[in-house]
Formats: structure tokens, C-alpha cells, sequence
């Protein structure tokens, strides 16, 4: 599998160990897609620090605009590199207050339909974003498939 990251992406997963290869691209949203949809699944990957910081002042409006776009896409993610637990004991450097970065984080979930994954760690935030666009890449290729025998007058649940 291809993985595509984005150009400005401060600290890429490698995914050394996984059936996958990077390639450096300029995505509209998110750090990490795939290519032939980059305008319809994208991953976010923040560090703890990083998002609780996407929460205050200008940091915040220019991650609302992301979660916008993200919005109209099929799969679009934030995995954070740190277990709920950190934010909610505030194990960041920031002064927000646990309760209002959870608010924040918990109103965006139900503005933008937005799924937040907490990984735990980087590796655990690696391993998803792996899984997550490697499941939304079979997934296309089963739906892609389904398309090609209902064409082809199949009923489109047919046996493989």
C-alpha cells in the first residue's frame, strides 16, 4: 500500500514493518492519504501538545477550517499520540484547563462529525493510521468491485 504524506508534516511515521511505502505529496487536508483519494480520506496526526494547542487563539480557527474540510470527506481522522487519560489529568504544557480542552474536543467530535482516535502513543497512533487507510482502501476496492458485477448484470452480492 502507498501511503501518501503531507509535505508539512513535522514528524512522519515511517511505517517501517508495515506492507507500506511512503511518497511525499501536498495534501488538502489531514497529514496522511492515499493516493487517487486525497480528497476523500485524510488522517491528522497530533501530538498531545500539538492539540490541545489547535484548541486556543489563531491555532484554533486555522484547525476548525481543517476540520471543515474534513468534514465532507469519507474517512477523516485526528490520532493523538497519547491516551484521553493525559488530557483529562492535563499531562500538557499548556494552561487550558482539562475540562475545557475535553469540551472543545468533545463539541468539535459533534460539529464536524469528527472522530477522534487516542492512540495512546506514537506507536499506537502509527499502527492506526496505518489500519484505518488500509481498511478504507479495501473498502473502496470491495465497493469498487460490487460496481463492476452490478454492471455486468450480477447481483451486486454476488460470491467473489
Amino acid at each position: 500500500m502507498k501511503i501518501l504524506v503531507d509535505t508539512r508534516e513535522q514528524a512522519p511515521f515511517d511505517f517501517k514493518g508495515y506492507e507500506a511505502e511512503t511518497e511525499p505529496a501536498s495534501l488538502p487536508v489531514g497529514d496522511y492519504s492515499l493516493p487517487g483519494f486525497e480528497d476523500r480520506a485524510a488522517i491528522e496526526r497530533k501530538s498531545l501538545n500539538d492539540l490541545i494547542g489547535c484548541l486556543m487563539g489563531k491555532d484554533r480557527e486555522r484547525f476548525e477550517r481543517e476540520l471543515k474540510k474534513g468534514r465532507a470527506y469519507d474517512l477523516f481522522a485526528v490520532v493523538v499520540e497519547a491516551p484521553l487519560s493525559d488530557v483529562s489529568q492535563g499531562r500538557y504544557r499548556s494552561e487550558m484547563k482539562p475540562h475545557a480542552a475535553l469540551q472543545s474536543l468533545i463539541a468539535f467530535q459533534v460539529r464536524y462529525r469528527l472522530s477522534i482516535v487516542w492512540a495512546g502513543n506514537r506507536a499506537g497512533a502509527e499502527y492506526l493510521t496505518y489500519s484505518l487507510l488500509s481498511k478504507y482502501l479495501r473498502e473502496m476496492e470491495e465497493r469498487y468491485k460490487q460496481a463492476v458485477r452490478a454492471q455486468n448484470g450480477q447481483h451486486p452480492r454476488a460470491a467473489n
